[in-house]
């Protein structure tokens, strides 16, 4: 008799977990997602033909295994020559484009994963400054001597002096770089971001996504790169927040997950699309079966299983258990606090910002200008040309971080759109006239956050991993931080419990905790 696992959630921990399900055991995954997409937060939005990275998806990991499954799914189209040396910027920027001959052509096939080279810049006083951070003559020229040597001296004092218990992002922050250098390029983005002060997020954002980055890491990869010039895919000697290469699915991370999903169904898994899980049944420790609302058809429904693995959001997790949740469990979940997530698309005609030295190559653009509540801007083009159907426009994503309710949120798609464009001419980005055809995506609960009761998560998590048949997987699923290959690796190792047995979750709460995988801001 076949045995069945329910998967809450067709995000990349859901995905990956039931493709593995379906390639190495005789398991019956069963997907059930509330949204209509496949990927989660690293879907691919399409708009005219013009399409959408909700939030950026670099594919690149350390983990050998995720790597070579990307590749799987999608094949390399073929790196750069191994042996082309980039004598300087200019020279490196150009090569973005280039394709090797080795692996297939992405013009002849839409199946393919693209070699790019990443830049990302911070916007500030009205100009670029390189992140991370570069102590060279334009960063000093731009910042001034005087504001140079403040951030050289905090450091400094920082290091003699050193915080002796670090429980803040600010904190963190501080004992990392100074308090003039998070002054000037860390504190206003963090809380535009995450719409606190950072004294009162926890520092375990920190750790989770910059743990390793600091001054001397970066001077000494600056360093480096004059000697070894290394444009392989692999750069596991390099901390995350410094690789420059990284693969990308010729139509975005949609395409990853949506072929993924085909590999699924063709091996015998079931998706349920557009039905969110509003019961799941305990008895004795153990997890039945959950109720779910069909939204096609306005019907409850009812799914058995042996296994049950969820991505959904803690809160809405803990809600779905009724009273077979305890009140203290039921207290820290309602006080788990999200943080949400608007994209809105402009098509150019051109960008005002080659205007501020030379052609705009970034992949994103991190916007610190006070005046203004953009957090981040993306230029699809740069991820990949097959974003944009059109090579003569620009093809462009404003990020922005808010709350359900609050008054971002709660503008009408026109206003938004309107807002958004005013401020990007009030920072001499773009001109209106210039702007093609516009629209707005609303993303609630794209980020877990480190403030509220996550302090006491620790009591959630006592109750979950005591059910021996539940899971947490992925980034929702376990309030954590995870970047895309993170949520992957959990839901692998999940599998793996499965296949042999093991009941204890604590192999998956440490992934993304070993030094080996961190991300920048």
């Amino acid at each position: 008799m076949s045995k069945y696992a329910i998967i809450i959630g067709a995000g990349p921990a859901g995905l990956t977990a039931a493709y593995e399900l379906v390639k190495r055991t005789d398991i019956k995954p069963v997907v059930i997602e509330m949204s209509d997409k496949f990927g989660g937060i690293s879907r691919t939005e399409t708009y005219k033909g013009n399409k959408i990275d909700i939030g950026g998806h670099r594919f690149f990991s350390k983990s050998d295994v995720v790597m070579k499954w990307w590749q799987n799914i999608l094949p390399i189209q073929g790196a750069p020559a191994q042996d082309e040396i980039y004598e300087n910027e200019s020279v490196r920027r150009t090569a973005r484009s280039k394709f090797s001959l080795n692996g297939p052509d992405p013009e002849k096939t839409d199946r393919v994963m693209l070699i790019r080279f990443r830049l990302s810049r911070i916007f500030f006083l009205r100009k670029f400054f390189d992140y991370p951070i570069k102590i060279n003559w334009k960063t000093i020229s731009s910042l001034g001597y005087y504001k140079i040597l403040k951030i050289g001296w905090t450091y400094i004092s920082i290091k003699i002096f050193p915080i002796k218990d670090i429980t803040s992002l600010e904190q963190f922050f501080i004992s990392r770089f100074g308090k003039e250098l998070y002054e000037t390029f860390f504190k206003d983005y963090t809380e535009k971001v995450w719409g606190v002060p950072c004294s009162k997020i926890d520092s375990n954002w920190g750790a989770q996504r910059i743990k390793k980055l600091s001054i001397s890491k970066a001077l000494l990869h600056i360093l480096k790169s004059f000697f070894i010039k290394n444009k392989s895919i692999k750069q596991k000697s390099i901390d995350t927040s410094l690789i420059e290469n990284f693969m990308y699915p010729k139509f975005g991370p949609g395409q990853m997950w949506e072929t993924v999903a085909g590999i699924i169904e063709d091996g015998g898994g079931k998706l349920i699309m557009n039905s969110e899980v509003i019961q799941i049944d305990i008895d004795n420790n153990s997890i039945q079966k959950v109720v779910y609302f069909d939204r096609t058809l306005g019907v409850n429904k009812t799914q058995e299983g042996d296994y049950f693995l969820s991505t959904m959001p803690v809160k809405h997790l803990i809600r779905s258990f009724g009273d077979n949740a305890p009140k203290n469990v039921k207290s820290v979940s309602e006080g788990l606090k999200y943080r949400d997530f608007i994209t809105v698309g402009l098509l150019l005609n051109k960008l005002k910002l080659a205007d501020y030295g030379g052609e705009v190559l970034d992949n994103w653009i991190y916007i610190q200008e006070k005046e203004v509540k953009i957090g981040r801007l993306q230029i699809f083009n740069n991820w990949s040309p097959y974003l944009v159907p059109d090579k003569n426009k620009i093809w462009i994503g404003l990020e922005y971080f808010c709350n359900v309710g609050d008054e971002l949120w709660s503008k009408n798609n026109i206003e938004f759109i309107d807002f958004a464009i005013k401020e990007l001419e009030l920072i001499n980005i773009i001109d209106s006239d210039d702007v093609m055809d516009s629209t707005i995506i609303k993303v609630p609960k794209a980020y877990p956050a480190y403030f509220g009761t996550y302090s006491k998560f620790e009591i959630i998590k006592n109750f979950t991993d005591n059910i021996e048949n539940l899971f947490l997987i992925g980034r929702n699923g376990m309030h954590k931080y995870n970047n895309q290959d993170h949520s992957m690796l959990t839901a692998m190792t999940a599998v793996n419990n499965i296949i042999n047995g093991i009941t204890s979750k604590e192999n998956i709460w440490k992934i993304n905790v070993e030094e080996t995988y961190h991300e920048e801001k």
